[in-house]
């Protein structure tokens, strides 16, 4: 990657606060981020291996919206409202299928073709003539990106995610993720804390040497972040000189394998690259994740992702992704505890903010982004629940 381009550098003096503590307790707050941080932002759905076949497909449901990615009879990997244009049905009820031709609404019968355009309603004669294309399904921005299908809701600030993830292009496409195959299929975790408290543990590397016993372990020496610059981030590590006195690491060290693919610089290193509001894409030697945390409720958190693995593996290649696999999960284990904690404090009249350290910088910069999202939250206090549609509002004219 080319760093020249972002400017990573945590200034000399800056404000050390995250957002206010309403922020993460506010339902109607939370409406505005399911609108303009979450569905106006690319979303990783899937891989395109998810749906290798014609007539394979995967359902997503998040922030109110119903996503089905499709792979047409021509290939082509498409995204759609999961939504029949008869009575809003949804068209597939299993979150990942294969339909030998089209699709089939489970409701009153509407027939439609792999790219969308409606093939036919049932009973047609008690309706007026149907345009296929007029009545077919609703399409949703998709772009395919190494290998990981991105979707959208609705129109917003990103450009193409080809543009928008061009930092990190060089860098990634080392690891040749458009040809990896799934390592399991599309997980899905829910967590009982608002979305920003998982994003708040996950943007900094400053807790590791304390609650990452595995990771410490494995490459807390040499790990540094680097803080949302254009909607990116990026975190770094290599294998520690001496890494070894947890079961897990002291074999994962051992048994993984230099990937020719790689340059000499990647061939040891975990790295995680973030991408704003909610997504991360992180790779090992042996394979390449992503996960992302999407609002329920104002209390409630969605945890989603996907591990994926190249199609050819060697015994010792498969290992040393079940030891990566495992530092990985009691990683994430222990930072559910964590958000936990600090979600919990947001309601206490104790709570008097944020006070962030350097290391920490990654925290303050994506907070930094939703506030230019939703001006709103640079307000101290909250703004009655009926009124903060309208003081957001104001606040974004008055720019």
């Amino acid at each position: 990657m080319n760093e020249m381009i972002r400017d990573i550098n945590v200034p000399n003096d800056w404000d050390r606060s995250g957002l206010p503590g309403w922020c993460y307790h506010s339902p109607a707050l939370l409406e505005l981020e399911k609108q303009h941080v979450f569905r106006e932002h690319w979303q990783i759905a899937c891989h395109v291996s998810d749906i290798p076949e014609p007539g394979n497909y995967l359902a997503m449901d998040v922030v109110g919206e119903r996503a089905l990615i499709l792979r047409g009879q021509d290939g082509a990997v498409r995204a759609f409202h999961n939504i029949c244009r008869h009575r809003g049905s949804r068209l597939v009820a299993d979150e990942k299928g294969s339909c030998r031709n089209a699709l089939v609404c489970p409701f009153h019968g509407w027939v439609y073709n792999l790219d969308g355009t409606l093939r036919g309603a049932a009973r047609p004669r008690s309706f007026p003539p149907l345009d296929k294309n007029e009545f077919a399904l609703k399409s949703l921005e998709c772009e395919i990106w190494q290998g990981f299908v991105f979707i959208r809701f609705a129109p917003g600030p990103q450009p193409s995610v080809a543009e928008l993830m061009k930092p990190f292009e060089d860098e990634l496409s080392h690891y040749r993720s458009e040809e990896m195959v799934p390592a399991g299929g599309i997980w899905t975790q829910e967590s009982p804390v608002n979305w920003k408290s998982v994003r708040d543990v996950d943007n900094e590397g400053y807790h590791v040497a304390m609650a990452h016993p595995a990771l410490q372990d494995l490459y807390g020496s040499t790990y540094y972040d680097e803080p949302f610059v254009d909607g990116l981030c990026r975190s770094f590590a290599t294998y520690n000189p001496h890494a070894g006195r947890r079961w897990s690491v002291r074999n994962y060290v051992k048994i993984s394998q230099d990937n020719p693919r790689l340059p000499e610089r990647l061939r040891k290193a975990w790295i995680y690259f973030g991408l704003f509001p909610n997504c991360v894409i992180a790779v090992t030697p042996e394979t390449m994740q992503f996960y992302q945390e999407f609002p329920i409720g104002v209390g409630k958190t969605l945890l989603r992702g996907g591990i994926y693995r190249y199609r050819e593996e060697d015994r010792a290649q498969r290992l040393a992704r079940y030891l990566a696999y495992r530092i990985d999960r009691d990683t994430q284990s222990e930072d559910v505890q964590l958000t936990v904690w600090s979600n919990e404090a947001m309601t206490s009249n104790a709570f008097a903010g944020f006070y962030l350290s350097d290391l920490e910088y990654g925290v303050r910069t994506h907070h930094d982004h939703i506030r230019k999202v939703l001006p709103v939250v640079t307000l101290k206090e909250a703004p009655e629940e009926k009124a903060m549609a309208e003081v957001n509002a104001g606040l974004v004219e008055s720019r």
